[in-house]
């Protein structure tokens, strides 16, 4: 039988209840946070502490992006040209946005690792 994951689940991580699931959890986080977390051998014997550090390191990378979105044309006016500064507007925007959602399937996971079960809602 398939189990359920919400939309916006990681792709590659197992559903969870899953035989498969914490191993693909703390595989997926890894890749979320920097490598040097990988260093930390808590987190990997505690895998809802690195999802509670990736949900902390995402949200910060989220925010980050955000303030340099916000401040892009007055930091880079008259260091680059106008083209230039929107195409790094441009790709503030998407960056943004893979962030963002990035960020909803690290708290996905999270809350999965901290034992919530998903239904499918009607």
């Amino acid at each position: 039988m398939a189990r359920y994951v919400p939309p916006g689940w990681p792709t590659g991580v197992h559903p969870p209840g899953s035989d498969e699931f914490e191993q693909t959890a703390v595989a997926w986080l890894f890749g979320v946070v920097p490598p040097d977390y990988r260093l930390h051998g808590v987190l990997r014997r505690h895998p809802a502490a690195l999802a509670a550090m990736a949900r902390h390191h995402i949200d910060a990378c989220v925010e980050g992006a955000r303030h340099g979105y916000r401040t892009a044309r007055t930091e880079l006016a008259g260091a680059l040209p106008p083209h230039a500064v929107d195409a790094v507007l441009a790709a503030y925007r998407r960056e943004g946005s893979r962030l963002a959602s990035t960020a909803r399937a690290v708290a996905l996971v999270e809350r999965a690792l901290r034992g919530e079960a998903f239904t499918p809602k009607l």
